[in-house]
């Protein structure tokens, strides 16, 4: 039995692409196992996909994990007594334990062509079989090897399936049974000499020592060949857990880009915080009780374990990760949360990108000022655009529910006289000089309030106008002012 502190697992992506949730979510789940059991958490790259695998993908994947906070204990770039861990260049390991599996004879090459291949499904689907590969190659002599490699054929390595049942003791699925005339001797060498997957993944498990191997249940039907390989090796066959799909939606659809999922590193552009990321990740298949749905790091590491990992696919949830994100920014320090925005606001072109601290105190004000209104970090260029622009529209619905009856020009104008002549421009003399041009004009205090809102910043809704106000300046609040009047006098269908 293994004891808390032998645990080690490993996240093994394929560099073919960014990371997406359901990685993410792996790489977390196997992170928070390992932390939660003082354990290795290791990082592996499985390039074997030579055609697709990138260089910009495995840097892309580094930065997401990261940014998610999963750092790893040993694997890619830290180093460790077991790499190198990028499969790419472990090939001398592997051809060991092929030759290893063709000498004990569970394994052989195999020299058939595509068209034999073709023809051999072919006929057992004719005769009503299983269209597995026939073993033509299996008893071949030193002989026919010979013949077949003159005639210009390269052979792959086969492996050959025992006449057994596999049971799989999952940690989350239970037990699950394998029948061995399911299985096929499949390829586990390409004839260009490149092991595949089910080879390469039970190798590295191995001499990386793993103990634990928790991936999607997308990768299911790999483990019974697994098993095998593993077997025929002689090697010892690590504990497995295999986690629920997540889903686009309650019916079952595959997750995709339509039910608003993407690459984690665009979550980060989109202004996601990890914190919030993490969080949602963890939900998705795992849970504390029937209520906890905020989590700190700590907390997870506390409490995580398999048993509590449900069987049944999770649903991806936008809307919830929009909720935990607007959640964890509003318990940002106000000084944090400027630090988080201000790459947002520099990349709109908002605030200059050299010297963001010499309005520092400023900012602060304006980021406070917004609140709570922030789902993403993003969102500060629309709730906030208008304390670094005049290059705004004004909303149309609001200027006919608001610009069009009355005199809104007299309103304005009587503001702008109430607001002009103001010496110390501070909160309470603006408000109280507000309130008392309202009042003198005989309206109600929303009939002056929309007007005024509308012109410093285009939208009838937004923080304390109060605060607004003075953030944006008596000078430019002037200004504001005089071009909305402007605005109207030029618009013949208002």
């Amino acid at each position: 039995m293994t004891t808390d502190s032998q645990v080690r697992v490993r996240f093994a992506p394929s560099p073919t692409g960014y990371l997406h949730i359901g990685g993410a979510r792996t790489a977390l789940f196997n992170w928070l196992f390992a932390k939660h059991h003082n354990g290795t958490f290791i990082l592996r790259i499985d390039d074997t996909d030579e055609q697709r695998s990138t260089e910009a993908s495995m840097k892309e994947i580094y930065g997401s994990l990261k940014w998610l906070g999963l750092n790893w204990d040993e694997g890619a770039i830290v180093g460790g007594e077991n790499g190198p861990y990028v499969q790419s260049e472990r090939g001398k390991i592997y051809q060991k334990y092929t030759q290893q599996m063709v000498e004990n004879g569970s394994a052989y090459h195999c020299y058939c062509t595509p068209a034999e291949l073709a023809e051999i499904r072919e006929t057992a689907q004719a005769e009503n079989r299983s269209p597995h590969y026939s073993r033509r190659c299996l008893n071949l002599t030193s002989t026919d090897r010979q013949r077949l490699t003159d005639e210009g054929r390269r052979p792959v390595v086969r492996f050959k399936v025992p006449d057994k049942t596999v049971v799989v003791n999952d940690r989350i699925l239970g037990q699950i049974t394998t029948e061995a005339e399911t299985l096929q001797d499949e390829v586990i060498v390409k004839s260009n000499g490149s092991p595949l997957y089910n080879l390469t993944s039970v190798i590295d498990d191995h001499e990386m020592t793993i103990t634990h191997v928790i991936r999607g249940v997308d990768h299911l039907s790999n483990t019974p060949k697994q098993i095998l390989i593993a077997e025929a090796l002689g090697l010892q066959v690590p504990q497995f857990a295999h986690l629920p799909m997540v889903l686009g939606s309650s019916k079952g659809e595959k997750l995709s880009k339509r039910h608003g999922a993407t690459s984690i590193e665009q979550y980060r552009q989109d202004g996601y915080l990890p914190q919030a990321m993490v969080n949602f990740l963890v939900r998705l298949g795992w849970s504390l009780d029937d209520e906890t749905e905020i989590f700190s790091v700590d907390e997870l590491i506390e409490h995580f374990s398999l048993e509590r990992v449900g069987k049944s696919g999770s649903v991806f949830d936008l809307k919830k990760l929009q909720w935990l994100n607007s959640h964890y920014i509003s318990k940002l320090e106000i000084s944090t949360r400027t630090d988080a925005v201000i790459p947002f606001l520099q990349r709109e072109g908002l605030l200059d990108s050299v010297d963001p601290d010499a309005k520092r105190s400023w900012l602060e004000q304006v980021v406070a000022t917004v609140g709570d209104r922030l789902t993403t970090l993003a969102d500060i260029k629309v709730e906030a655009a208008y304390f670094f622009t005049d290059n705004f529209e004004y909303d149309p619905k609001g200027v006919k529910k608001w610009l069009t009856k009355g005199n809104p020009i007299g309103t304005l104008q009587s503001l702008y006289d109430g607001l002009v002549n103001i010496v110390n421009f501070d909160l309470k003399t603006v408000e109280d000089k507000i309130w008392a041009v309202i009042e003198e004009l005989g309206i109600k205090r929303v009939a002056g309030m929309q007007p005024l809102r509308i012109a410093l910043s285009g939208m009838t809704g937004g923080p304390s106008l109060f605060e607004m106000i003075t953030l944006i300046g008596q000078e430019k609040v002037l200004e504001r002012l005089q071009r909305l009047i402007e605005y109207l006098r030029e618009r013949e269908d208002l």
